[in-house]
């Protein structure tokens, strides 16, 4: 058995993956370009991938190809129509980052809500020890205690983000963008109601095409100008100049982005003018990504393997 991992470094190095071999002679690649893929799976029986394109192009000469495995729960990197007709089964991995985007989630909420970068710059800028007071509370911030926390997507992971708002003391809301959501656990409102009434409003849902460019002009202009906005679904839900728009004209308050339309963050991108961090934080798409979250998503692709080979069809999207 022939196994290629093309993006090894996706799950970070220093989490183990020789798990893997266990399974058979194993080709590691520390990432993989779209160009060289052809090439690196041809004599592959199972590929371990993560966003390197699987499609007729690159698996064409790949024979003896059976399964591929992804290092995340998305596969729109795959033509699952072309790996069916040739018999190859694609697996993902879900619910494995729920914990570290909640926290995620929550560490962005709280920290544009307190100005969290404004007093720490305070404090290590000298200006806190030339002062004569022993506090300072110059710049006010609230609490989520008492708030409405709004939510796009109530799957796994908006699922805990609710838990751990209603822990600070917030009533949750939700929209379903599919229209689609069977939870009973919190009130469901129409879009424009999760607008009006979100002092924090959270994105965890797919994109699709009824979410792709949801957050735009005119969703900006019908949320509260006190409210937050926190971004950890995909980049392309959120329209880019219009939020960037609304920020520097105040028709919201801050936002706080893990994902962005283009990734990495390219430099004609106008967020990149907003400096102040106290109004918009962003992070390189790492909310996924905490160790335990990494070592649970590489486990998880070796039970994906250890059920294909005993004959089961362990998290198969494409069957």
């Amino acid at each position: 058995m022939k196994l290629v991992v093309l993006e090894r470094d996706s799950v970070g190095t220093d989490v183990d993956v020789s798990c893997f071999e266990k399974f058979g002679e194993v080709t590691y690649y520390g990432n993989t370009v779209a160009d060289t893929v052809a090439e690196r799976v041809k004599d592959a029986d199972i590929v371990i991938s993560n966003k390197a394109p699987m499609n007729e192009q690159t698996l064409k000469d790949a024979v003896n190809l059976k399964l591929i495995c992804l290092f995340a729960t998305g596969y729109d990197n795959v033509d699952l129509a072309y790996c069916k007709s040739r018999g190859i089964k694609v697996a993902n991995v879900v619910n494995y980052c729920s914990p570290a985007v909640a926290q995620h989630t929550l560490l962005l909420a709280l920290a544009l809500s307190e100005k969290l970068a404004f007093y720490d710059d305070y404090v290590k800028s000298g200006a806190y020890g030339a002062q004569d007071r022993f506090s300072n509370f110059d710049r006010p911030f609230t609490e989520l205690a008492g708030k409405t926390w709004g939510i796009v997507g109530m799957g796994s992971i908006g699922h805990k983000v609710a838990s751990l708002a209603e822990a600070f003391g917030c009533k949750v809301i939700f929209y379903s963008a599919s229209g689609k959501s069977t939870c009973t656990e919190y009130e469901r409102v129409e879009f424009d109601t999760l607008l009006q009434e979100s002092d924090i409003l959270s994105l965890h849902c797919p994109l699709s095409d009824r979410t792709r460019g949801l957050i735009n002009k005119d969703a900006l202009s019908r949320m509260k100008k006190t409210a937050v906005l926190i971004n950890v679904a995909r980049g392309p839900v959120v329209n880019t100049q219009d939020l960037h728009d609304a920020l520097m004209e105040g028709q919201i308050a801050a936002a706080g982005l893990d994902v962005l339309e283009q990734e990495p963050m390219t430099k004609d991108n106008p967020l990149g003018e907003i400096q102040d961090s106290t109004k918009l934080i962003i992070t390189p798409h790492m909310s996924w990504a905490s160790r335990e979250a990494r070592t649970r998503l590489v486990g998880e692709v070796m039970k994906n393997i250890q059920a294909f080979l005993d004959g089961e069809n362990r998290n198969i999207v494409n069957s």
